[in-house]
């Protein structure tokens, strides 16, 4: 399996793991909405239960997120090679190494660390469109591409 596929797979599986624990999160929620029993305590019960309404939206706004997530999966062309680094390109710098996916953070491959980062980061930004022997500055530091795959 070459790098590109193992990064890859790495970023569905993060992707997976944020999915089941939203849905999990989601049904506790729905659980404690549902054994909620009116009682003499009246105000402490329903702020009780709009606390469980925003928590429920917020999770609601995970899985819209996660969905966007999926979206940028589909669309990686992980066997397609690029002489500028665009969505789906692992680039390797003098400082980093970075897959341009989705930002999940650092991944490791064969022991070598990449960090996801999704092309409208800063550093994204940075990257997006640059060829192998150019340079960009990233917090004070400067970087040169030397390999784009």
């Amino acid at each position: 399996m070459s790098i590109k596929e193992e990064l890859y797979k790495q970023c569905e599986s993060y992707v997976d793991k944020r999915l089941q624990t939203v849905e999990e999160t989601i049904a506790s929620h729905q659980k404690s909405l549902q054994s909620e029993i009116k009682s003499s305590a009246g105000d402490k019960h329903e702020t009780g239960r709009a606390m469980l309404q925003l928590e429920m939206e917020k999770a609601s706004q995970q899985l819209s997120g996660i969905a966007q997530m999926k979206e940028v999966l589909a669309k990686l062309k992980i066997d397609i090679t690029s002489e500028a680094a665009c969505l789906g390109s692992v680039v390797e710098t003098s400082t980093t190494n970075y897959f341009i996916s989705m930002s999940v953070g650092l991944l490791t491959v064969d022991n070598k660390k990449y960090f996801a980062i999704s092309p409208s980061s800063p550093i994204g930004k940075l990257i997006l469109g640059k060829k192998v022997g150019e340079s960009f500055d990233f917090n004070g530091a400067k970087n040169t591409i030397k390999k784009i795959f």
